[in-house]
């Protein structure tokens, strides 16, 4: 009977070793070996070194085997070692070449891999449990590269070739096609080798500030770390065996699958640990990040709780820059600036996701412009774009970017330095969700309002230094009258006025409504004989929509109309006016005309049907829901003789007040992040609480 080869009895030793690899028995064996004394060795640099000797070797091997003769790669590609490393790797080259020369006796005599592997972790048993596989990679690196350089000289250098003749070692390119299977094993396994150890370093450089070694993840990883070394290092001492192998180049051996079969089980175990330590490495890195963040926060709530003498430290943690690079801010020149240029003026922070609409931008960009620097405000726009990082993606750049150009003001450089604590801070106390908000800093950095964009909505720079105080003050001076209620929208107001002009704002979506609303409207008008000016308001969200029927009132010259950009305006502003007062008004709905006039318009705008409003003066006033001022203003007859002796204003409202709904139904519709706003809201037709709902919204136009 023939006898079996060393290479197969190997082959039978490793099959029996896979079967019981991780008992407790084993463990005991592995602990058995470490008794550290404390020393530290930095065993990155010596890792970068081992990781150029096994890239340099690798792409020859794949290049050799598939006919190609190439060059060694040239020196200047080779990272060079700085002086300290060369320093520590002489105090360490004696016990890399004691475990070179280990390698190479035991794998040379043919002696079991796993009490080879126990070997070398007994001559490693002073040092940790990174340092035993580097410096085991290192002895391994060190032969390999040996061998290889001969390999690849030999036929072009003299020396290499007579060393190569002494060794016996192979003609690769001869016998390349029966290599090949070998050597990609060989590849596979030292890839493997080297994300473990690459993954255990990882482990030792985690911030112990941040992470314990003693509670999981960290301490399910230290549990698992001795295993992963010595399957790294039983990885190492089986590529060993297959270089030595290669020896005289043995028949058997060539023919032989069992050596390329072990190196790739190997390959398959010891990339299953890598995969076990990098998911215990990325909890452990969640855990690291979370306490960082919280961290973050906690310093940001305490800087902004803490009275500051400027406002540059708050300023730094908000756009999370440091002292020595803060420069990530771009002016509105778009020019990177010092955040300095912001010390002791009063910051706005606009912040928002990448849907910020281009009205709400122009409409800002008057208000940042109009006056501002001519009456010495001393205030800046800085936007703060929230954006989800995990879905970013080439479109999100461009988007970004698009924003960015049209900003006429203060952006940060790129959402991605605005750090998760700030993100965190800006939704759970700022209540930022999906509208824009703008929140108020003064110079020493304290914030005076949480949304001041409702006051630049309402007054513009007269609402400066836009703090609660001054919104309230504000509030004070208000009455409801119509220049409240269209601000500057329409250029004719001031002049209808003075020549005691009846002026309609009118609404809704239904253009049959609306022809047949004005007509009538019109008509009472000429019968009455007082001037009437009618202007189109349109529907809030319902851009598309409004702008088709702007364009047939336009065409048929039925009233006045406005642009885009002033129909978003009022009913955005009309928005602000219901979130500022409900936030800062102390009277109630039934008592405060101003908030009870607008609830009444937005409700209007929430039902199907149109609506209207008319003034007289700034403030006689009567309003109704489209069918009701419809029917009032087609019944004329009945109360026209009042209007003759009362006026238009007192007439009508008399009329509209006799007239008893059977059935209605109003909506007020709000965003989402409508904070402030009481749970009681009462209708505008009947004064009854009206019931809350909610409604989900997706209105592409």
């Amino acid at each position: 009977m023939a006898t079996p080869s060393r290479s197969q009895q190997l082959v039978r030793s490793e099959r029996r070793m896979f079967a019981a690899s991780d008992d407790s028995a084993m463990m005991k064996q592995i602990q058995s070996t470490h008794a550290p004394d404390g020393r530290v060795v930095d065993v990155k640099p010596i890792l970068q070194i081992i990781d150029d000797v096994l890239h340099q070797i690798t792409p020859n091997i794949d290049h050799a085997l598939n006919g190609g003769l190439g060059q060694m790669n040239a020196i200047d590609d080779i990272t060079t070692s700085p002086v300290d490393t060369d320093g520590m790797l002489e105090a360490l080259a004696y016990i890399i070449q004691k475990i070179s020369c280990e390698i190479s006796c035991k794998c040379s005599g043919g002696g079991d891999a796993h009490a080879t592997t126990m070997v070398l972790l007994n001559t490693l048993s002073s040092y940790s449990w990174d340092a035993k596989v580097v410096l085991t990679l290192a002895a391994f690196a060190v032969n390999f590269g040996e061998f290889w350089l001969i390999v690849r000289l030999c036929t072009t250098n003299s020396l290499a070739k007579s060393v190569a003749l002494l060794k016996q070692l192979p003609d690769i390119l001869e016998h390349a096609q029966m290599l090949k299977p070998h050597f990609d094993a060989l590849n596979k396994l030292i890839k493997a080798m080297m994300d473990v150890t690459k993954c255990i370093v990882e482990f030792t450089e985690l911030p112990s500030q941040y992470i314990l070694s003693d509670v999981p993840p960290m301490s399910t990883a230290m549990a698992h770390i001795p295993t992963a070394v010595y399957w790294t290092i039983r990885s190492v001492v089986a590529c060993a065996v297959q270089i030595t192998s290669l020896v005289g180049l043995r028949q058997e051996f060539i023919t032989s699958t069992s050596e390329a079969w072990e190196l790739s089980s190997l390959a398959h175990k010891v990339s299953s640990i890598h995969e076990h330590l990098q998911k215990l490495l990325h909890l452990c890195h969640q855990n690291i990040d979370e306490k960082k963040q919280k961290e973050a926060y906690d310093g940001l709530s305490h800087s902004l709780e803490t009275p500051q003498l400027d406002n540059l430290k708050i300023l730094l943690k908000i756009f999370s820059l440091s002292k020595e690079d803060p420069n990530c801010l771009l002016n509105p020149e778009k020019n990177k600036v010092h955040v300095d240029i912001l010390r002791r003026k009063h910051v706005l922070l606009l912040i928002s996701d990448l849907d910020i609409s281009h009205d709400e931008i122009q409409v800002l960009e008057i208000i940042y412009k109009y006056d501002r620097v001519s009456s010495e405000l001393n205030y800046e726009i800085v936007w703060l774009p929230i954006v989800d990082r995990s879905a970013w993606n080439d479109s999100y750049e461009q988007k970004f970017r698009n924003l960015q150009s049209i900003m006429p003001w203060y952006t940060v450089k790129h959402p991605s330095i605005i750090e998760p604590a700030v993100i965190k801070y800006t939704r759970e106390v700022w209540r930022f969700q999906k509208k824009p908000i703008v929140v108020t800093l003064d110079p020493q950095g304290k914030v005076t309002c949480p949304n001041a964009l409702n006051m630049l909505w309402i007054w513009a720079n007269l609402a400066f230094p836009f703090s609660t105080e001054k919104e309230e003050s504000l509030w004070k001076g208000e009455t409801w009258t119509i220049e409240l209620l269209v601000d500057g929208l329409e250029g004719n107001l001031a002049n209808w006025i003075r020549q005691q002009k009846v002026i309609c704002l009118y609404g809704g979506e239904d253009m049959e409504w609306i022809q047949k609303f004005t007509s009538a409207t019109k008509a009472v008008a000429q019968d009455l004989g007082i001037g009437l000016e009618m202007v189109y308001v349109g529907k809030n969200n319902a851009k598309e929509r409004v702008k088709k029927i702007t364009g047939l009132i336009n065409e048929k010259q039925i009233s006045h109309t406005w642009q885009e950009a002033s129909v978003w305006f009022f009913w955005n502003r009309l928005e602000s006016m219901l979130f500022s007062k409900s936030q800062h008004g102390k009277s109630t709905t039934e008592t405060d005309v101003i908030k009870q006039e607008v609830m009444t318009i937005l409700g209007y705008d929430g039902s199907e049907n149109g609506w209207a409003a008319f003034f007289f003066g700034s403030t006689e006033m009567v309003r109704a829901k489209g069918d009701k001022v419809l029917n009032s203003m087609q019944s004329r007859k009945e109360w026209e003789n009042e209007a003759r002796e009362s006026g238009f204003i007192p007439a009508l409202r008399k009329h509209l007040e006799g007239i008893t709904d059977e059935h209605h139904c109003t909506r007020l519709i709000l965003p989402g992040n409508s904070g402030g706003i009481s749970e009681r809201v009462v209708c505008a037709e009947c004064g009854r609480p009206m019931e809350m709902y909610f409604m989900y919204r997706c209105c592409v136009e």
